[in-house]
Order: C-alpha cells, then sequence, then structure tokens
C-alpha cells in the first residue's frame, strides 16, 4: 500500500539514495556494499563552490567482508563526491576500525561509540546502519525458510511480526511458536 497522497502543493528538492548490495564470495564470506548519494533538483550554492543540478553532493561507499558469525574480517570506505574535497574524504582509512566488530551483536552502539561527533563522516556512519540487516537478507538466499529445522529460524524475534508469541509464527512456524505474550 502505498503513501497516502499529500494535501499541499510540492516542489522536489533533494534525493537521497541509499543502495546495499550483497555477495557471497568463492573464499566462504561474504561481502556487503553500500552506497549513500545526496542529489539536489537545482543549482545548490556551498561555500565550496556551485553544484549543479543533478551532480551529487554526497556519494560515499562503505564495504564490509563478514564471515558466517557475522563478524567483520575486512572494511574500506571511500568517498568520490563531497562538498569539501580534500576535507571530507580524509576519515576513510578509520573506517578500517570496523574490523573485529560484529554485525549482530553490539554493531549499532559500537559504530556510535567509534565515530560520534568529529571522530567520522555522519552520513558514512549512517550509511553503516543499514548493513546488519542487509546481512541477514544477503544470508537469507543461502539459509532454507523452513519450520523443521533443527534450529531455530534466524528472523523469528527480529522484529515485531516475527515475534514467538506472535499470529504470524503460530501460523508460519508453529513448531517455534510460544503461546500467547506474558503479562
Amino acid at each position: 500500500m502505498p503513501l497516502p497522497p499529500t494535501t499541499a502543493q510540492r516542489t522536489r528538492k533533494h534525493v537521497r539514495s541509499v543502495q546495499l548490495e550483497g555477495y557471497r564470495r568463492d573464499d566462504g564470506c561474504w561481502d556487503i556494499e553500500a552506497r549513500l548519494t545526496d542529489v539536489k533538483d537545482h543549482d545548490y550554492p556551498l561555500s565550496s563552490g556551485l553544484r549543479r543540478r543533478g551532480e551529487p553532493v554526497h556519494d560515499m561507499s562503505v564495504r564490509v567482508t563478514i564471515d558466517h558469525q557475522m563478524t567483520i574480517r575486512d572494511a574500506a570506505a571511500c568517498i568520490d563526491g563531497m562538498p569539501y574535497v580534500g576535507y571530507c574524504d580524509r576519515i576513510t582509512t578509520d573506517y578500517a576500525q570496523l574490523v573485529g566488530l560484529n554485525l549482530f551483536h553490539g554493531f549499532r552502539t559500537a559504530v556510535k561509540q567509534l565515530f560520534r561527533g568529529t571522530r567520522g563522516c555522519s552520513h558514512l556512519s549512517e550509511l553503516l546502519m543499514f548493513l546488519p540487516t542487509a546481512a541477514l537478507q544477503t544470508f537469507a538466499s543461502d539459509v532454507p525458510d523452513s519450520d523443521d529445522s533443527a534450529h531455530k529460524p534466524y528472523q523469528l524475534d527480529r522484529c515485531h511480526a516475527l515475534e514467538s508469541h506472535s499470529d504470524a509464527v503460530q501460523r508460519y512456524y508453529p513448531r517455534w511458536y510460544r503461546g500467547q505474550k506474558p503479562g
């Protein structure tokens, strides 16, 4: 169901695009790549110079290589479009600090701690927040969505619809259904 129609006339001024891609590697690991672009629908004056309509104000990417346990084994960041050339892009090597973090265990908290304030690029750090769910979707291609597995399906208890007390779990994963929620 799409958003309801707006009640006022409006003019689009900005488009932020976020794209994530997941790859299985031949060495048994996975790469998750994320890219963020910001584009204006008008000429945009900045202190560093005019950005023409359609020219990215931001064009930033990050790639992490993860293992089966969702632990980051390698990380790289790049900034191809930025408002302050030669300044914004100085921080990319700092994102190697992601190595060793686990996407499913404290990742978002660790990113906020490592790159808070002026310790990172706010746009790259925001982009990192998408990585755990993109990794989950990438892994989903290789994990059977089956109720008869010996192990609890990975997607259960990760969102409100698939909480082990939910009607959806009772219907699609009855083996893992835990009855009515206490309280």
